[in-house]
């Protein structure tokens, strides 16, 4: 592949990436990451709580500057936040003084766009994540997965290359969690920017992704990418297929694995020496 891609690329580059984290005593929370994200794919991380999927996450989007290796977006190094990435939180992050409209124009007042086009272009992004109708509502007079979906065309209206989600819908009820996930599928498959995707639910990974990468307990390391070869679009039954629950299992065990030999180190780093009796 050329190493002269075009704007509108998005891959991602990680060589032997490590992230030490400030506290009480700094510690490595990620350690020796390489993998390589093609342009318009859509990967899917999951692994044991606190094994570093939301801090690689916030890597790549400049939040968090790593302490070893290299993070790369389309061939240049990440020195911070840039419009080229867009991150959804799990939890609303909206302004509650502004209109879902005004929510989602708001990058483009940051970068200077007039009102008539950015709000007008706000209003085609609110349509395209199925709001049309709500454009005058304030997020308090949203449900969770309205809200949600103001925060996508928020970040999508900016035209990112790499769009990061942590864990976007795991607040929501599984109904709106299903509905958010074929809307966000169908919304990729128009835009083709290229999605990371943190989440603890096996079957969201499967369900969305095209590679899932597993990473171990912490300090955190991709132990397996798995290649998702399941046909798209993906009707809502794939999930009784052979082939989906096969996927599930070989998930599942990676996970549990990890999350056993979690409490494993956790039991012997506390494991205390009782004085012997005289």
């Amino acid at each position: 592949m050329s190493d002269h891609l075009p704007k509108r690329a998005g891959r991602i580059e990680l060589r032997d990436v490590a992230i030490h984290l400030p506290g009480k005593t700094r510690f490595e929370a990620v350690r020796h990451i390489g993998t390589r994200i093609e342009a318009g794919e859509f990967v899917s991380i999951i692994g044991p709580s606190g094994c570093g999927k939301s801090t690689l996450l916030n890597a790549v989007a400049g939040y968090l500057a790593p302490s070893g290796g290299s993070l790369r977006v389309d061939g240049e190094p990440v020195a911070g936040p840039g419009p080229d990435r867009g991150m959804v939180f799990q939890h609303s992050s909206l302004f509650p003084w502004k209109t879902a409209l005004h929510n989602v124009a708001f990058g483009l007042k940051m970068s200077g766009i007039g009102r008539g086009e950015r709000l007008e272009r706000a209003a085609e992004f609110l349509d395209l994540v199925g709001l049309k109708g709500f454009a005058d509502r304030y997020p308090a007079q949203l449900s969770g997965g309205m809200q949600q979906r103001v925060e996508i065309a928020r970040v999508l209206i900016n035209d990112p290359r790499v769009v990061l989600m942590d864990e976007p819908f795991g607040a929501l009820d599984a109904q709106t969690r299903e509905r958010m996930q074929q809307l966000l599928l169908e919304i990729w498959g128009r835009l083709k920017p290229t999605v990371l995707f943190v989440t603890h639910d096996i079957d969201e990974a499967l369900i969305l992704a095209d590679r899932v990468l597993v990473m171990t307990h912490r300090p955190g390391r991709i132990r397996e990418e798995i290649a998702v070869g399941l046909p798209r679009p993906r009707p809502a039954d794939i999930v009784v297929s052979p082939e989906f629950i096969a996927l599930k299992k070989r998930c599942l065990d990676l996970v549990q694995d990890e999350v056993r030999k979690s409490l494993i180190g956790g039991l012997e780093a506390a494991r205390i020496e009782l004085p012997v009796e005289a």
